[in-house]
Protein backbone atom coordinates (compact mmCIF):
# COMPACT_ATOMS: atom_id res chain seq x y z
CA UNK A 1 0.00 0.00 0.00
CA UNK A 2 1.56 3.39 -0.83
CA UNK A 3 1.58 6.01 1.52
CA UNK A 4 -0.47 9.40 0.61
CA UNK A 5 1.44 12.25 -0.05
CA UNK A 6 0.11 14.22 2.53
CA UNK A 7 0.56 11.56 5.05
CA UNK A 8 3.97 12.09 6.92
CA UNK A 9 6.21 8.81 6.64
CA UNK A 10 8.72 7.96 9.57
CA UNK A 11 12.54 7.74 7.79
CA UNK A 12 13.97 7.24 11.37
CA UNK A 13 13.41 6.80 14.83
CA UNK A 14 15.83 6.58 17.29
CA UNK A 15 16.31 6.90 21.04
CA UNK A 16 18.63 9.01 21.81
CA UNK A 17 20.20 10.27 24.91
CA UNK A 18 17.62 12.95 25.58
CA UNK A 19 14.47 11.20 24.42
CA UNK A 20 13.33 10.31 21.13
CA UNK A 21 13.96 11.32 18.05
CA UNK A 22 12.65 10.98 14.53
CA UNK A 23 13.03 11.98 10.84
CA UNK A 24 10.01 12.22 8.85
CA UNK A 25 9.14 12.84 4.85
CA UNK A 26 5.70 14.90 4.79
CA UNK A 27 5.54 15.75 0.87
CA UNK A 28 8.67 17.65 0.10
CA UNK A 29 9.49 18.51 3.49
CA UNK A 30 12.07 16.58 6.21
CA UNK A 31 10.69 17.21 9.43
CA UNK A 32 12.47 16.80 12.62
CA UNK A 33 10.38 15.70 15.67
CA UNK A 34 11.52 14.84 19.11
CA UNK A 35 9.85 13.35 22.00
CA UNK A 36 6.46 13.74 20.19
CA UNK A 37 7.07 17.62 19.94
CA UNK A 38 7.57 19.14 16.21
CA UNK A 39 10.91 20.78 16.28
CA UNK A 40 11.74 22.19 12.67
CA UNK A 41 11.49 21.57 8.65
CA UNK A 42 12.62 22.13 5.64
CA UNK A 43 10.21 24.15 4.58
CA UNK A 44 11.70 27.73 4.64
CA UNK A 45 15.08 28.49 6.16
CA UNK A 46 14.91 32.16 5.73
CA UNK A 47 15.08 33.06 9.80
CA UNK A 48 18.60 30.61 9.64
CA UNK A 49 19.93 32.04 7.33
CA UNK A 50 19.17 35.43 8.25
CA UNK A 51 20.68 34.38 11.90
CA UNK A 52 23.99 33.76 10.30
CA UNK A 53 23.94 36.39 7.80
CA UNK A 54 23.26 38.83 10.92
CA UNK A 55 26.51 37.54 13.28
CA UNK A 56 28.51 38.09 10.26
CA UNK A 57 27.15 42.22 8.94
CA UNK A 58 27.35 43.02 12.82
CA UNK A 59 31.23 41.61 13.31
CA UNK A 60 32.29 45.03 10.42
CA UNK A 61 34.44 43.37 7.87
CA UNK A 62 36.46 41.33 10.62
CA UNK A 63 38.37 39.19 8.48
CA UNK A 64 38.14 35.59 8.11
CA UNK A 65 36.02 35.06 11.20
CA UNK A 66 35.32 31.89 13.19
CA UNK A 67 31.72 30.83 13.97
CA UNK A 68 30.58 28.29 15.95
CA UNK A 69 27.05 27.39 15.10
CA UNK A 70 25.23 25.79 18.31
CA UNK A 71 22.88 23.12 16.56
CA UNK A 72 23.20 21.07 13.72
CA UNK A 73 19.34 20.92 12.60
CA UNK A 74 18.33 20.41 8.78
CA UNK A 75 21.23 22.35 8.24
CA UNK A 76 19.97 25.67 6.71
CA UNK A 77 22.53 27.21 9.29
CA UNK A 78 25.53 25.34 8.08
CA UNK A 79 24.66 25.36 4.42
CA UNK A 80 24.28 28.86 4.39
CA UNK A 81 27.49 29.55 6.36
CA UNK A 82 29.79 27.46 4.23
CA UNK A 83 28.52 29.02 1.15
CA UNK A 84 30.99 31.30 -0.64
CA UNK A 85 34.49 32.08 1.49
CA UNK A 86 33.39 34.89 4.30
CA UNK A 87 34.01 32.20 7.43
CA UNK A 88 37.37 31.24 7.97
CA UNK A 89 36.14 28.60 10.40
CA UNK A 90 33.33 26.66 10.67
CA UNK A 91 31.89 24.98 13.92
CA UNK A 92 28.95 23.38 14.72
CA UNK A 93 27.77 21.56 17.93
CA UNK A 94 25.26 19.20 17.84
CA UNK A 95 24.43 16.66 20.74
CA UNK A 96 21.94 14.22 18.89
CA UNK A 97 24.04 11.59 17.30
CA UNK A 98 21.17 10.50 14.98
CA UNK A 99 20.67 14.40 13.33
CA UNK A 100 24.07 13.82 12.57
CA UNK A 101 23.85 10.74 10.84
CA UNK A 102 21.24 11.82 9.14
CA UNK A 103 23.37 14.28 7.85
CA UNK A 104 26.48 12.31 7.09
CA UNK A 105 24.88 9.67 5.21
CA UNK A 106 21.29 10.22 5.45
CA UNK A 107 17.91 12.32 3.53
CA UNK A 108 19.49 15.47 5.24
CA UNK A 109 22.77 14.99 3.42
CA UNK A 110 20.36 16.63 0.33
CA UNK A 111 21.22 20.07 2.51
CA UNK A 112 24.46 19.68 4.22
CA UNK A 113 26.70 17.37 2.00
CA UNK A 114 28.73 20.19 0.27
CA UNK A 115 29.14 21.84 3.64
CA UNK A 116 30.25 18.72 5.55
CA UNK A 117 33.19 18.28 2.81
CA UNK A 118 34.22 21.58 3.21
CA UNK A 119 37.57 21.90 5.12
CA UNK A 120 36.33 24.74 7.07
CA UNK A 121 33.82 22.69 8.94
CA UNK A 122 34.43 20.72 12.04
CA UNK A 123 31.32 18.97 13.43
CA UNK A 124 31.45 18.26 17.73
CA UNK A 125 29.09 15.82 18.73
CA UNK A 126 28.23 17.39 22.36
CA UNK A 127 25.95 18.71 24.64
CA UNK A 128 26.55 22.54 23.74
CA UNK A 129 26.30 23.71 27.68
CA UNK A 130 29.07 20.95 28.55
CA UNK A 131 30.84 21.90 25.35
CA UNK A 132 30.88 25.68 26.63
CA UNK A 133 31.56 24.84 30.11
CA UNK A 134 34.27 22.80 29.10
CA UNK A 135 36.13 24.67 26.06
CA UNK A 136 39.18 26.66 25.83
CA UNK A 137 38.45 27.70 22.09
CA UNK A 138 37.05 30.96 20.88
CA UNK A 139 35.10 32.53 18.47
CA UNK A 140 34.26 35.67 16.32
CA UNK A 141 30.37 34.91 16.17
CA UNK A 142 28.05 32.40 18.43
CA UNK A 143 24.95 31.51 16.16
CA UNK A 144 22.30 29.83 18.64
CA UNK A 145 19.86 27.88 16.81
CA UNK A 146 18.57 25.17 19.91
CA UNK A 147 15.25 23.82 20.53
CA UNK A 148 12.64 26.53 20.09
CA UNK A 149 14.90 29.26 21.50
CA UNK A 150 15.04 30.94 24.94
CA UNK A 151 10.88 31.25 24.94
CA UNK A 152 9.91 27.40 25.03
CA UNK A 153 12.29 24.16 25.19
CA UNK A 154 10.81 20.77 24.34
CA UNK A 155 13.90 19.62 26.05
CA UNK A 156 14.44 20.87 29.46
CA UNK A 157 18.02 20.69 30.09
CA UNK A 158 17.78 23.13 27.24
CA UNK A 159 17.01 25.58 29.60
CA UNK A 160 20.12 26.19 31.17
CA UNK A 161 21.76 27.60 27.93
CA UNK A 162 19.38 30.74 28.26
CA UNK A 163 19.98 30.92 31.86
CA UNK A 164 22.13 33.74 33.36
CA UNK A 165 25.00 31.28 33.54
CA UNK A 166 24.29 29.34 30.35
CA UNK A 167 24.90 33.20 28.84
CA UNK A 168 28.12 33.89 30.78
CA UNK A 169 29.25 30.54 29.36
CA UNK A 170 28.62 31.87 25.81
CA UNK A 171 30.17 35.21 26.22
CA UNK A 172 33.65 33.78 27.19
CA UNK A 173 33.41 31.87 24.01
CA UNK A 174 33.26 34.68 22.47
CA UNK A 175 36.65 36.68 20.99
CA UNK A 176 36.22 40.90 22.28
CA UNK A 177 33.74 42.74 20.40
CA UNK A 178 32.36 39.39 18.97
CA UNK A 179 28.63 38.99 18.04
CA UNK A 180 26.01 36.75 19.80
CA UNK A 181 23.18 35.64 18.01
CA UNK A 182 19.91 33.73 18.61
CA UNK A 183 17.29 32.05 16.79
CA UNK A 184 13.93 32.13 18.29
CA UNK A 185 10.48 30.88 17.56
CA UNK A 186 9.19 34.17 18.61
CA UNK A 187 10.22 37.53 19.81
CA UNK A 188 11.04 37.99 23.25
CA UNK A 189 11.54 41.05 24.98
CA UNK A 190 12.52 39.17 28.14
CA UNK A 191 15.31 37.87 26.64
CA UNK A 192 16.76 40.95 25.45
CA UNK A 193 16.48 42.19 28.99
CA UNK A 194 18.29 38.52 30.11
CA UNK A 195 21.19 39.31 27.53
CA UNK A 196 21.84 42.83 28.71
CA UNK A 197 21.95 41.83 32.23
CA UNK A 198 24.60 39.65 31.64
CA UNK A 199 26.43 42.16 29.78
CA UNK A 200 25.48 41.76 26.17
CA UNK A 201 25.92 44.94 24.22
CA UNK A 202 24.05 46.34 21.32
CA UNK A 203 21.59 44.10 22.08
CA UNK A 204 18.86 44.13 19.25
CA UNK A 205 16.07 41.70 17.62
CA UNK A 206 15.03 41.30 13.53
CA UNK A 207 11.75 39.17 12.61
CA UNK A 208 11.31 36.87 9.72
CA UNK A 209 7.45 36.91 9.21
CA UNK A 210 5.94 33.47 8.56
CA UNK A 211 2.90 32.72 7.02
CA UNK A 212 0.86 32.06 10.07
CA UNK A 213 1.07 32.95 13.51
CA UNK A 214 4.20 34.83 15.28
CA UNK A 215 7.57 36.07 13.39
CA UNK A 216 10.35 33.84 13.89
CA UNK A 217 13.38 36.16 15.42
CA UNK A 218 16.87 36.76 15.86
CA UNK A 219 18.55 37.97 19.12
CA UNK A 220 21.58 39.63 18.33
CA UNK A 221 24.11 41.21 20.60
CA UNK A 222 28.04 41.91 20.90
CA UNK A 223 30.59 41.28 23.83
CA UNK A 224 32.11 44.16 24.69
CA UNK A 225 35.65 44.74 23.61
Amino acid sequence: MTARYDSPVVLDRREGPYGEVVLRRHGTLLQIIANGCFLMDTSDGRSERLLVDAAYDALDGRPAPEVLIGGLGVGFSLAHAAAGGRWGGITVVEREPAVVDWHRAGPLAEISAKALADPRTRIVEADLVAYLEETSDTFDALCLDIDNGPGWTVTESNDGLYSPAGLASCARALRPGGVFAVWSAEPSPEFEGTLRNAGFRQVRTEEVPVARGVPDAVHLAVRPG
